[in-house]
């Protein structure tokens, strides 16, 4: 099966139109108010089903010993937030990052796929 490598951006919309790494272009019209995780499967306007990937993005990397003090700012801003054991990540900002090295987190920039959390009131569907 091809994989279909997006960023977060990319994977919120559900009208995309994608160039492939051969250079073609594939077209999808997907369902509104959905983000496409890594692993889930999608079929393009042509037929063909393509297996999602998240591509690797800057992303600020957060540890702090108050890390729910930080996941609490970022929440108050609607910041789309990826948990894990220990830290946080979000996409690259400048402005967030002084906020969080106020508040005193460790903020590192890396590179890597964005999962962020779907929120409470989103509806979860299996990527089979």
């Amino acid at each position: 099966m091809d994989q279909l490598k997006l960023g977060f951006e990319q994977r919120q919309k559900s009208r995309l139109r994608v160039t492939l790494e051969t250079g073609e272009q594939v077209a999808f019209a997907l369902p509104r108010g959905q983000v496409r995780r890594s692993g889930e499967r999608v079929t393009a306007l042509d037929g063909r089903v393509f297996e999602v990937v998240a591509a690797p993005e800057r992303l600020l990397h957060i540890e702090s010993d108050e890390l729910v003090k930080a996941a609490y700012h970022l929440g108050n801003r609607h910041v789309a937030v990826q948990v894990g054991p220990g830290w946080l990540r979000i996409a690259e900002d400048h402005v967030l990052e002084a906020m969080l090295r106020k508040l005193g987190a460790r903020v590192s920039r890396v590179e890597a796929p964005f999962e962020p959390e779907a929120g409470a009131y989103h509806e979860h569907h299996d990527p089979a």
